[in-house]
């Protein structure tokens, strides 16, 4: 199978909490991020989720927020993954961002071209891509 999202990260369960509708699934990712995802309890029983599952964060590019300076901020958002902008690509409306996580891993990031150059976003800039729990997909 391909899909078109742009952010396809390896990792593995490391704890699945379970409510009375959805489950909160903690992903580490290989190169030792975090990544928490927000699926229903029916998800996570068919994909058979338990610590230790090898498993994959899957986010599309347009639902990453790119912050600048956010380390000591406070989010809703459950993930804020810290990392510098490796790659970055204007085009005519939007920009693609490519954020290297310190684990080697890279968030691909889709804003508007007018946000990026607000941000004035440059590459090894110190940036955060940040992510709500609920735009993480699970897959195994």
């Amino acid at each position: 199978m391909k899909i078109s999202a742009r952010n396809v990260l390896a990792g593995e369960v490391e704890k699945v909490l379970k409510g009375a509708v959805n489950s909160e699934i903690d992903l580490k990712l290989h190169g030792g991020e975090k990544v928490v995802a927000t699926i229903t309890n029916v998800s996570a029983d068919a994909l058979g989720l338990t610590a230790g599952t090898a498993a994959f964060a899957i986010i599309k590019a347009s639902e990453v927020i790119v912050g600048k300076g956010v380390q000591t901020g406070q989010f809703s958002a459950r993930n804020v993954l810290g990392g510098v902008v490796s790659k970055l690509e204007d085009g005519v409306v939007s920009s693609e961002v490519t954020i290297q996580l310190p684990g080697g891993s890279e968030v691909v990031a889709s804003i508007t071209k007018s946000s990026a150059h607000s941000l004035d976003l440059k590459i090894g800039d110190s940036v955060s891509a940040i992510i709500k729990a609920s735009n993480v997909i699970v897959g195994v």
